[in-house]
């Protein structure tokens, strides 16, 4: 499977081991699964390697739609679930979705995840090409020095839930915003107006 699927297995196991949420609990629960996940790069591997592609587990193993249900499966989980790709956005948006999700008492407690890891270096070729990256190899958000930004692997997984007085690691989030930035230089360029009225 895509090394992706198995961090996110583990990473979303921490998060519900610090919640202190034992798996007998979970099981046939309402909890719901949030993943926000963009590289499919374990897919083109699999495809040009013959060995993985013949593979029974092959279409699963590489499929960002089952990054979501693959946790959900292990732990018996029966909420909603579901893996978003707005690329560099993906995580705060799968967490925007889980909040929704709560609101709207489609499920209790959510679990949100988010993953990224560079497997191929054909993006970052394609990115530098294009002129996207900066050349200082460092990302100056929101400054005058910004000239491009820096791709970069992460992982990070979070139980979300209504206020609950029980919960060791409380940290509140006042609220989110999910918008697309319009017409813009480029397809790819921000759009500064509109990300400040967000």
């Amino acid at each position: 499977m895509d090394p992706q699927q198995r961090l996110l297995l583990e990473c979303g196991y921490s998060a519900l081991h610090e919640a202190m949420l034992e798996r007998h609990v979970l099981l046939g629960s309402l909890m719901g699964v949030f993943v926000g996940m963009t590289a499919a790069e374990y897919a083109t591997i699999v495809r040009s390697t013959p060995e993985l592609g013949r593979s029974v587990y092959a279409a699963t193993g590489s499929n960002i739609a089952v990054a979501c249900g693959r946790i959900s499966f292990v732990f018996g989980l029966h909420g909603p679930c579901m893996s978003i790709d707005t690329a560099c956005s993906a995580a705060l948006c799968a967490s925007h979705s889980a909040l929704r999700a709560l609101q709207h008492c489609e499920c209790a407690t959510a679990l949100c995840a988010g993953v990224s890891v560079m497997l191929l270096p054909d993006a970052t070729h394609v990115a530098a090409n294009a002129g996207m990256l900066s050349a200082l190899g460092r990302c100056h958000t929101f400054d005058l020095r910004a000239n491009g930004y820096v791709r970069g692997e992460a992982l990070g997984a979070a139980i979300l839930r209504v206020h609950d007085a029980r919960s060791p690691h409380r940290v509140g989030i006042l609220g989110s915003c999910v918008r697309q930035d319009g017409k813009s230089a480029s397809l790819t360029a921000p759009n500064g107006n509109a990300q400040q009225l967000v």
